[in-house]
């Protein structure tokens, strides 16, 4: 019996030896690849203070701490972000390691600004904050409600001077809207376009302008100082903090959000763009920057890779009708 058993545990292990040999050779493990291997520079495409440095420079020591690697922040200003595309378009392309800020007010200047380069060609990487406009006066005229504003308005649309950011930008579509809302020829809008916040603001305090148009965060400081008051807010519903009605609630059926967003450079490979993303998930999905949304007062405006990509295609259709319905394009 011990005989018998020998020989068919021999038997066994040589068929099994047979079809080892017999079979096809395992494949090789994919290679993993590694991001980020090197710096990361981010470029603010804008002067310093505004929305778009300011969301690049709260994601500096957020995407250091995550990837091990220095973040660099620079600022090219310019045209509504249209001088800092050009140059990102031109210098960073297929490099996963340069990244830019950007958003609704560039969809725009491209526009106005006959941009040569536009949106097509960068990769979107992620929308990330949204913040709601606010429509403010200082603090001694003699607006106390959006509805007496509206009124001069519509009597003498001339009269009103609106003071906010570049041409064709958030602020510039915001009053544009307004005005086809409520029945006034929006070639008639008599809009002052400035750099910078720091320059609108200075138009507001001095009463350069009627009312000023901007950011909400843009405006804080001055209204808890009592400089400025709040007439409204271009949300869909009012703000937790924010003594101020909307734009709707005011009569005025209008809201409308500035989103920002981070795009990486054209012709990355899949993983390439795909690393990009993840990195810049971790970064939304860390306490770091739910702090830095509280500390900024933006809204969590998060939507990343393709389900991005496919809301940026929407949104510049969108805006682009806007602007021709107001009159800054053709």
């Amino acid at each position: 019996m011990n005989r018998k058993l020998n020989v068919f545990v021999s038997l066994a292990l040589a068929l099994a030896f047979v079809l080892a040999a017999c079979a096809p050779a395992s494949a090789p493990a994919e290679a993993t690849y590694t991001y980020p291997t090197e710096g990361i520079n981010i470029m603010a495409p804008a002067g310093a203070g505004g929305g778009w440095d300011g969301t690049a420079r709260a994601m500096q020591p957020i995407l250091a701490s995550l990837s091990g690697q220095n973040v660099q922040v620079y600022n090219v200003a310019g045209a509504g972000g249209t001088v800092g595309l050009a140059q990102f378009v031109g210098e960073a392309d297929g490099n996963p390691h340069e990244l830019i800020v950007g958003g609704l007010v560039m969809i725009g200047a491209i526009q106005t600004n006959k941009s040569p380069v536009n949106l097509s060609q960068v990769t979107p990487i992620a929308r990330l904050t949204a913040e709601a406009e606010a429509i403010v006066v200082p603090a001694d005229s003699k607006y106390q409600t959006l509805q007496e504003l509206m009124a001069d308005f519509k009597a003498d649309p001339t009269a009103i001077s609106w003071g906010g950011g570049s041409a064709g930008g958030t602020d510039h579509i915001l009053v544009g809207l307004i005005a086809k809302e409520v029945g006034v020829d929006p070639a008639k809008i008599n809009y002052i376009a400035h750099s910078g916040g720091g320059e609108a603001t200075a138009a507001i305090l001095s009463g350069a302008v009627t009312a000023g148009v901007s950011g909400l965060s843009e405006f804080t400081d001055q209204v808890e100082a009592g400089t400025m008051r709040i007439l409204a807010v271009s949300s869909e519903e009012r703000l937790p903090g924010v003594e101020a009605p909307t734009i709707k609630e005011a009569g005025v059926n209008v809201a409308l959000i500035n989103w920002r967003a981070v795009f990486a450079p054209a012709n990355l490979t899949p993983e390439q763009r795909d690393a990009v993303v993840a990195l810049v998930q971790k970064m939304h999905d860390s306490p770091e920057w739910k702090a830095a949304l509280e500390a900024n007062g933006w809204a969590d405006f998060f939507l990343a890779g393709d389900e991005f990509s496919t809301f940026m295609n929407e949104e510049v259709t969108r805006i682009e009708g806007v602007l021709r319905d107001i009159g800054l394009i053709q």
